[in-house]
């Protein structure tokens, strides 16, 4: 489904990503993990349009993305839920919800998927008419979540979920990542520092580390790993 060749970025004046390459395949699930400042954030904004490429290629669904706006990209069916949650705070909990199903090929579904996102998280029915802005840190997770989903998107990108949430919240986010998944078959990128939740709810994984693939492999595989279990896992 997404093919990513020999990618490089600079981004507000660095190096951000050199020479990455991955797949993902229609219907797995990949996570990217690694430190701070390893690029990870780049690599999404990348694959949404929001950052140019400097070199390399991106093929979505057989199409090269390079000539591509981000609101081509987001018609394609690439939904980009960015890190730090992004909901438009002055907007109702409702309002949020339906700017996410502007994409043409969502707007007949609406209905549906918004029924099936306020069975996800029923807090969000709760709130309906409360401002974004006026919602926990938990609950606008959730609702940025919700606006990826109101797209009924083909591939979801998640960039930093768990980003300074509480154990328990942080949990249950995940919980319901993969519920998505299994429920859905929904193709997802994943980009988290938690190592461990990120690896565990995976069907593959690549570690990135200034701006490189450092390491790929299946689930158990970097489960496993020396390295990852060194620079990752405090073993």
């Amino acid at each position: 489904m997404l093919t990513i060749a020999s990618l490089g970025v600079s981004y507000e004046g660095l190096r951000a990503l050199v020479d990455v390459s991955l797949e993902v395949g229609a219907g797995e699930f990949v996570t990217i993990v690694g430190p701070n400042g390893a690029g990870k954030t780049t690599l999404l904004k990348a694959i949404s349009g929001t950052v140019p490429s400097e070199t390399g290629r991106i093929t979505y669904l057989a199409q090269d993305l390079g000539a591509r706006r981000p609101s081509e990209r987001a018609a394609l069916g690439i939904a980009h839920v960015p890190e730090g949650r992004r909901v438009f705070p002055s907007l109702t909990v409702m309002e949020n919800l339906e700017l996410g199903s502007y994409r043409r090929a969502a707007r007949a579904g609406r209905k549906g998927a918004l029924d099936e996102v306020l069975a996800l998280f029923p807090i969000l029915r709760e709130r309906h008419r409360q401002l974004a802005g006026s919602l926990s840190g938990g609950e606008q997770q959730m609702l940025a979540l919700g606006r990826g989903l109101m797209a009924q998107p083909d591939l979801l990108l998640l960039d930093e979920p768990s980003q300074g949430l509480g154990p328990r919240i942080v949990e249950q986010i995940f919980e319901t990542i993969d519920r998505i998944r299994r429920e859905r078959r929904l193709t997802i990128l994943l980009v988290e520092q938690r190592v461990v939740e990120a690896l565990e709810l995976c069907d593959r994984g690549y570690v990135l580390e200034t701006g490189r693939v450092v390491l790929a492999g299946r689930r158990e595989a970097l489960l496993a790993d020396a390295r990852v279990q060194r620079a990752y896992l405090g073993a």
